[in-house]
Formats: structure tokens, sequence, C-alpha cells
């Protein structure tokens, strides 16, 4: 089978308009003119302590601006460690009397208590039962040691792995998001978590493969990420709506996701030393329902390049209700598309001008 090859100036030609291509596609969302052009995003912090190294999960607190809540992975302990704007750790909080198995995400409920998630099952659906810890977020940050309440929780259809669980601001009921590719699902706990007997929960969406999930501060809005990608949903009587796919950063291990307090930006982190967390802030029409915009008529810069968080373009799909729907490619990828085709045609008349004029 003969095999036909792109002459070099083809070649070179859809390589560079590619690369443009990948850099409008990415800032399309990330560094667009919108109501966030004076805020374009880029690396908020740094996890500096040594002792996390697998940062699972973030919460922002409520009652201390500019400090998040986060955890290791497992094999560490029953650590909980606030984190401020600067990525130093001003509080360690031990959860007494518990042997945590594989804590996957932290979520702030609207009762002022944190709830921590053991919800890991690397071994596909080992663990008859997870659970979930909650105890009061502490009003002064220092090192302490608090009592936690303990669920037990199960799910409806069997075990699984997950490492999402979303409190919602307003009714506080919880969810957990499973991790799978292809099959993932959203499930909803009871109206109320009972600290006695079994907590079931039940499946009531479909979901991509996700790695942590959050509620705006207002409940309107919902965000689950994946390890490079996300999507937004409009949150409307008591279910996942309307899907978005929103651009997140590089990382190299996305493994967390949490909405600022004032519901304007998302911040995204990843597990490693030293472990980057960026800063994404919202278009308009992403903002929950009690966020007004920023009106502004000034383009917002790209975000800093870096090598370890380069945006990228939100490639995942949406979750789907049913099998086999279509879902929406992404900005980049059309924009890579049509900006390949231009460069090839444009490539070709060149080369047939330039045998007409030879």
């Amino acid at each position: 089978m003969r095999t036909t090859r792109l002459p070099a100036v083809l070649l070179a030609a859809a390589c560079a308009t590619a690369t443009t291509a990948v850099a409008v596609g990415a800032g399309a969302t990330f560094g667009a003119p919108s109501a966030h052009a004076a805020d374009p995003g880029g690396q908020a912090f740094a996890i500096g302590d040594p002792r996390i190294t697998e940062s699972s999960g973030l919460a922002a607190s409520r009652q201390h601006p500019g400090v998040y809540w986060t955890h290791n992975d497992s094999d560490d302990g029953p650590y909980v460690y606030a984190i401020d704007s600067q990525g130093r750790t001003v509080a360690t909080v031990t959860l007494r009397g518990v042997e945590p198995r594989d804590v996957e995400a932290i979520s702030l409920g609207p009762d002022g208590r944190l709830y921590v998630g053991d919800l890991g099952d690397n071994l596909g659906g080992k663990w008859p039962e997870v659970w979930i810890y909650a105890f009061a977020e502490p009003a002064e940050l220092h090192d302490q040691t608090v009592d936690v309440t303990r669920y037990k929780v199960r799910y409806e259809d069997g075990p699984r792995d997950a490492e999402a669980l979303m409190v919602h601001p307003v009714t506080g009921r919880a969810y957990i998001a499973s991790k799978k590719q292809g099959g993932g699902g959203l499930y909803q706990g009871p109206e109320k978590l009972s600290p006695t007997g079994v907590n079931t929960f039940r499946r009531i969406a479909d979901a991509p493969w996700t790695t942590d999930g959050v509620f705006s501060p207002d409940g309107t809005r919902l965000v689950l990420r994946g390890y490079f990608s996300a999507t937004l949903y409009r949150w409307k009587d008591g279910a996942p709506s309307d899907a978005e796919p929103l651009s997140t950063p590089f990382q190299r291990q996305g493994e967390s996701v949490t909405f600022t307090s004032d519901g304007r930006a998302l911040l995204y982190g990843t597990e490693g030393k030293d472990s980057p967390v960026w800063r994404a802030p919202l278009d308009d029409a992403q903002l929950p329902d009690t966020v007004e915009p920023l009106r502004s008529a000034t383009p917002a810069p790209s975000a800093p390049s870096d090598s370890s968080a380069a945006p990228t373009s939100g490639a995942a799909a949406p979750p789907s209700h049913a099998e086999g729907k279509d879902t929406p490619a992404s900005t980049g990828d059309k924009v890579l598309g049509v900006a390949f085709l231009a460069a090839i045609a444009v490539a070709v008349f060149g080369l047939r001008r330039k045998k007409r004029e030879g």
C-alpha cells in the first residue's frame, strides 16, 4: 500500500497553525474578555508543608477568609490541615478515634461542620461500606484534636470506588460521585445523615470520571472534575442539568476543586510535593445565580504558562442521562480543527500557485 506524504511546507504550516489554535483554544475561556477582566487566574499558591504530598481535597473556610482545608490521601493518618492563601499550614486538626482507610474528599456543610469522605476503594468495590466523618469547623486556627461523628455509607447498587463528596450548602444533603471511566454515577444520601445504622446513597444521575466535586456557595452550581477536565452543572430541583465543560489547568494529578468563598472562581489542586493550586475565574454565564457579574471592557491577559500547570481546554464529556448521547466538543477542539483545515488549504494553494509560476 502506497503511503502519501505531506510536503514539508504543508506540515510546517499545519503545525504552526495547530500550535496557535491550541493556544487560542486553551485561552478561549480561561483568558477571554469577560467579567473576570481584572482576574486573569493563574497559580494562587503552592502547598509547602512537607507532610502534605497527596492533597486530595479542598474546601474553602467560611469562618476564616482565605483559608482552605485539605488532607492527604491514604497512608497518612487522621489529619486535616488548614492552609492559608500563601500555602502555609496554619493548623493541623487530628480526628480523635479515627483510623482512616482512604480519605479522598472534604466538604463544608451549612451546619458549620466539615465532612471528610473516607470513600476510596481502589480494589474495584471490595469494601461493603465506607465512611464520612464530621466535625465542627474550628473557630480558632491552631493544632488541636477534635471529636467526630462517624456515618456509615453504602450504595444501593453495591460497592464502588469514589473520590468526591459534596454537601449541599443550603439543604445539607450529602452527595457522592463515583470514580469510573464510563458508567460513573452521582449518588444522593438521605435527607439527613444518621450516626446510627446505615446511610444508603442512591444513584440519581450519570457522572464522568470524577476525582473531586464541589457546590457553589449558594448551591446553584455543581462542579465535577477529573484528572484533566471539569464540568459545570446548573443545580435544579435537586439534580444536575445543563452540563458545560470548563477550562482546567494541566496538573500532574488533578485531585481537588473548590469554589472561592465569593463564588467567582474555582481553585484546582493536585497531588505531589509543593503542589500548586490554580485559580480559574468563571465567566458571567457560569457564575452562581446569586453572584452579580463584574462588567468590564478590558480583556483579561492569558494565564501564565507553567510546566506543571499550563491551562488546557476542558475536553471531558459531560455526563449523559442516555446511553450513546452525543456530547459537545470543547471550544479548543473546535478552534483547533478549523484552524488545522485552514492551514492545509492555505499550504496546498501555495504549492499549486508556486508550480504554476515555475
